[in-house]
């Protein structure tokens, strides 16, 4: 085997503990390898030294710093499940939304292609139109309402 394969052994199977088939068999490549090749034996004597280094000395203990991370964490959990709970979009953004699918609605029948499909298909065509138009915005105001019942029930005094 050549020494990138062998090296890659080494990085794949250094994290892992050697009880599978696989990794006893890739250990035992491993140890092969390293009777012949010394510069091998060099390199994986580094990687596990800078391994060592970088699991136990390169970031030293620090308890505080830990627990004002984990406080920062806490927060921002608790805030995320506030925002989710109360609603993130904010009745201002449902309010606009709402005039927008109301104004595209009322403003559809000024089409030139509404009016001449009006005009060919007579007065059945304007039923189903005002239908769609009523399911539509009843349905979003009870989006609206059902999504928002805590705020509008405190605003209005219900």
């Amino acid at each position: 085997m050549s020494c990138s394969k062998i090296m890659d052994m080494v990085y794949e199977y250094s994290d892992e503990p050697h009880v599978t088939a696989a990794g006893v068999i890739n250990q035992i490549l491993i140890w092969l390898h390293t009777l012949v090749c010394q510069d091998c034996v060099r390199e994986i004597k580094k990687y596990e030294e800078s391994r060592r280094i970088l699991m136990k000395d390169f970031f030293p203990p620090s308890p505080e710093l830990e627990d004002t991370i984990m406080a920062v964490i806490a927060a921002e959990e608790k805030q995320t499940e506030a925002d989710l709970t109360s609603g993130v979009l904010s009745i201002r953004g449902w309010v606009i939304a709402g005039l927008i699918i109301l104004i595209s609605l009322a403003t559809a029948s000024f089409s030139l292609d509404f009016k001449k499909l009006a005009l060919e298909t007579g007065m059945s065509f304007l039923l189903p139109v005002g239908i769609t138009v009523g399911i539509v915005l009843t349905s979003y105001c009870a989006i609206f309402i059902g999504s928002h019942l805590d705020e509008l029930s405190e605003r209005f005094g219900l």
